[in-house]
């Protein structure tokens, strides 16, 4: 196993490389230029004063030396500093990070409970009022953006209920229950598009399985439906469910950039959006380096998790 592991995370160098200087290249061809961003479009500064910010920030220098310099930067975990607002990347960090691990991972428990139970119903009342229901909602679900939902969810709340989430964030530790009042929503959105794919997997997979031969043993053997179900059936039919939800967490990881947005939440998403508006280099980069990375891992926790779900499967 620890040869597999091995292998997989020298497989991530190139595609982390490669990641980096997408990134990179991507960042110096947007049109404008950070510079005027940072001092205004007034128009009243001189182009001396430009090309001396460009030297001291190192812009002036050739693009191989600017990635290669970042490339080391990002070795040694020290990514610099913001242009816009010059503080220190990682202290920027350390405030937004937090924020997104806790929507996603609410978002992910809330699109798991709502999935999986939705579809073995489904599975297990095939063709029935209730397995229309949940398809229906599955189908609804994968067909409604991420931006139009939160839309729609923000407006709805406030006309039928007369509320909106609280402004201004609030700390787990220190409110828990505002804190509640400002993750709901958004986790709610994020996890509705998780839970229609899982749910719709969910259902295939369970079907598929309880038509096996060691299931309708378990039947004949007069076992109880719901230890057929859930101790027979849907531990097998896990593993492409896990692969779906591995998939679905970059889906995850990017939709909080939408939703974060929407709903004020200054997380990674937030930050990476306004960085991208005010060309900051160093901050956008940093960034998608760290979901490259955040998601390169996660894959390999999902290949690893095959193995538990399955004995079968044995990686060398």
């Amino acid at each position: 196993m620890y040869k597999y592991v091995i292998r997989r995370l020298l497989l991530a160098i190139p595609v982390l490389l490669l990641s980096s200087l997408i990134v990179f290249a991507l960042m110096r061809v947007m049109p404008g230029d950070a510079l005027i961003a940072l001092m205004g479009e007034s128009g009243n500064v001189s182009a001396k004063e430009l090309a001396k910010l460009r030297h001291d920030l190192g812009l002036d220098r050739p693009y191989h030396e600017q990635y290669a310099q970042w490339l080391w930067q990002m070795v040694t975990l020290n990514p610099g500093h913001s242009i816009f607002t010059n503080e220190p990347i990682p202290v920027a960090l350390k405030k937004a990070i937090p924020v997104t691990l806790e929507l996603a991972a609410l978002a992910l428990i809330l699109g798991l409970v709502i999935a999986i139970p939705i579809g073995v119903l489904s599975a297990t009342h095939q063709d029935k009022p209730s397995d229309y229901v949940g398809r229906v909602v599955a189908v609804s679900g994968l067909s409604m953006p991420d931006f139009w939902l939160g839309t729609l969810v923000i407006t709805f709340a406030a006309i039928w209920f007369q509320w909106i989430p609280p402004i201004g964030y609030a700390s787990l530790w220190d409110d828990p229950l505002r804190n509640l009042q400002q993750f709901l929503l958004p986790a709610g959105v994020l996890g509705y598009r998780l839970a229609s794919a899982t749910m719709r997997m969910t259902r295939s997979t369970v079907l598929e399985v309880l038509r096996e031969d060691y299931v309708r043993t378990a039947w004949a053997k007069g076992l109880a439906g719901r230890i057929v179900v859930y101790k027979h059936a849907l531990k097998n039919a896990l593993i492409p469910v896990v692969t779906i939800v591995g998939g679905q967490l970059g889906v995850l990881l990017a939709g909080t950039v939408v939703v974060e947005t929407i709903f004020a939440l200054p997380g990674m998403g937030r930050l990476t959006v306004e960085a991208i508006l005010y060309r900051d280099y160093p901050i956008v980069q940093t960034n998608v380096m760290l979901v490259a990375a955040t998601l390169v891992t996660l894959n390999l926790v999902v290949d690893l998790t095959y193995a538990w779900l399955d004995p079968r499967i044995r990686y060398r």
